[in-house]
């Protein structure tokens, strides 16, 4: 019988699986040779260094995240749907989520930045029409929100025992409100200075 062949992909899902399962410091080249029924050799022959294993194994979980928020959003209530859906994945899939937080982001040297590189534009467009905002208002809620969000499960991923979901989704249902009156008002302030001019 011929041996497998082991690919980078199959290096690099290999290694998710297990920071998946146990935690991305449990992902180590013996563990991942284990999994893949191999000598390490053709594990050595794809991560030169663990650092860029981590960041191949960091992008799927970002990938992980996204799809799992962008599968349970429902359209018609972002902000609380999105809400759930992240402490919902911080409670389910805690190492991919920590993981997806923590990884090292390159190139953000700004909450501009930031909000580019990890939310859909066509999000803040339907935040714009559903909520009669203009678009930079729709971006300042959608990253208000964003910043929020994240936050909180960040705070439910690493408390023990995890804070009630009930009591979490309260404090987001506030941020939401509070941001949103912050986004009317100021419409409603750029408006009335444009009725000074």
């Amino acid at each position: 019988m011929p041996k497998q062949r082991i690919t980078k992909e199959m290096v690099v899902d290999a290694a998710f699986e297990i920071a998946r399962r146990y935690g991305v410091e449990k992902a180590t080249v013996k563990a991942i040779a284990e999994k893949l029924g191999c000598s390490v050799q053709p594990i050595y022959s794809y991560c030169r260094n663990m650092d860029g294993l981590r960041n191949d194994v960091a992008e799927k979980a970002r990938e992980f995240v996204q799809g799992y928020v962008g599968k349970a959003v429902d359209q018609n209530d972002l902000f609380r749907s999105t809400g759930h859906a992240f402490v919902q994945i911080a409670r389910e899939e805690p190492h991919i989520f920590r993981l997806y937080l923590f990884h090292q982001r390159t190139n953000i040297a700004s909450l501009d930045d930031l909000y580019r590189a990890e939310t859909n534009p066509a999000v803040a467009q339907r935040i714009a029409e559903t909520l009669n905002l203009s678009m930079p208002a729709a971006r300042r809620l959608h990253l208000n929100m964003l910043i929020y969000t994240i936050g909180i499960g960040t705070i439910f991923s690493v408390t023990s025992p995890a804070i009630s979901e009930t009591e979490i989704f309260a404090q987001q249902e506030q941020a939401y409100q509070a941001f949103l009156q912050n986004a009317v008002e100021g419409e409603k302030n750029e408006a009335a200075d444009f009725g000074d001019l």
